[in-house]
């Protein structure tokens, strides 16, 4: 199993769409994630022409697309909209920015997402799902009887519509488990499932970066959602050993402060166990892309991305389909 190793353009995306391309071939990479934000790929200009032409400049440096991701956007479907919801989604989606407003048109630019990719020919839309109850994550004052439920009921009503409309694309909506999201690690993923009854369009795009520092067995969830491991980011993490200045919540610091105790990094460079990441994917029979979504305050992106690629590729390994022993029985 050579599974193809792609880069994210998210944290690429103050860049032209062309100049992402050459620097991910340049890179050694296979493919992209493509963002669906500066012109990586632009949901309200995907018609069949846009998507031709994107394929036709991916072909030219050898490369190919598996996902799309519209994070930014999928935040607002769910959320509990403010202000800093402007800077992240599209004017024609923040319109006149009443909240509820904001919330549905966030669900129809998604449901557009997913009539995009299917025209792209991909079959994984990736993102964030927004959280009515992220505020209520700690409970104090406590939360009171029902306040969750009624959080995990809300996020599935605006939701479903989404997930259906996908259903009936191909297409499947795969969350990044995360802080601020609705489902932030295992039981508040199954929580989430259970909420869409298990709506076969719904899974996840596996990011173990956002489960170490937390304390969450970010091997068992692998194996936990086993048939729901739609898309994988190779995102590392490193966190301190000891007491910090700034601690899990991160002291309201910006990424890359001194005193954290924890921040990401680039891949191989933390405390994620990616040996044991390929060991759990091979038994799952993940065949899909391994993408770098490339974070780390304190490197050069270009020379962190292009590392990153090679430490990927060379921790990637197939699975066998024997028994070491088996040369034995003779």
């Amino acid at each position: 199993m050579s599974r193809p190793v792609t880069l994210f353009t998210g944290q690429w995306a103050d860049l032209p769409f062309e100049t992402v391309c050459k620097k991910a071939q340049s890179f050694g990479y296979d493919g992209l994630e493509l963002a669906c934000w500066g012109d990586q790929f632009e949901v309200d200009k995907a018609d069949a022409a846009y998507c031709k032409a994107r394929k036709k400049l991916l072909d030219k440096y050898g490369l190919k697309v598996f996902s799309i991701s519209n994070h930014l956007v999928g935040q607002a479907v769910a959320d509990r909209i403010d202000e800093r919801h402007k800077a992240i989604v599209p004017a024609h989606v923040w319109g006149d920015g009443d909240p509820e407003g904001v919330r549905k048109r966030a669900a129809a630019e998604m449901i557009k997402t997913g009539e995009a990719a299917s025209r792209l020919g991909v079959s994984v839309v990736n993102g964030f799902t927004g959280s009515p109850i992220w505020h209520l994550a700690y409970s104090f004052p406590p939360n009171l009887p029902g306040m969750i439920d009624e959080g995990f009921r809300e996020f599935a009503l605006r939701w479903k519509p989404i997930l259906d409309a996908y259903k009936e694309l191909g297409v499947k909506f795969a969350l990044e488990v995360h802080p601020t999201e609705i489902a932030f690690d295992i039981a508040s993923a199954k929580k989430a499932l259970a909420a869409l009854k298990n709506h076969p369009a719904f899974g996840f795009n596996y990011d173990p970066s956002h489960f170490g520092y937390q304390g969450v067995d970010y091997i068992e969830f692998i194996y936990t959602f086993s048939d729901r491991i739609f898309h994988v980011h190779m995102k590392d993490a490193g966190w301190s050993d000891g007491p910090a200045e700034a601690g899990v919540f991160g002291g309201h610091t910006e990424f890359g402060t001194k005193g954290r105790y924890w921040d990401f990094r680039s891949p191989g460079r933390g405390n994620i166990n990616f040996e044991e990441i390929i060991r759990a994917l091979n038994r799952i029979k993940y065949d899909g892309p391994l993408s770098i979504e490339w974070e780390d305050s304190g490197m050069d992106r270009e020379h962190g991305a292009a590392e990153a690629c090679q430490y990927v590729k060379s921790v990637d390994f197939p699975a066998s389909d024997i028994a070491f022993d088996s040369a034995f029985d003779k």
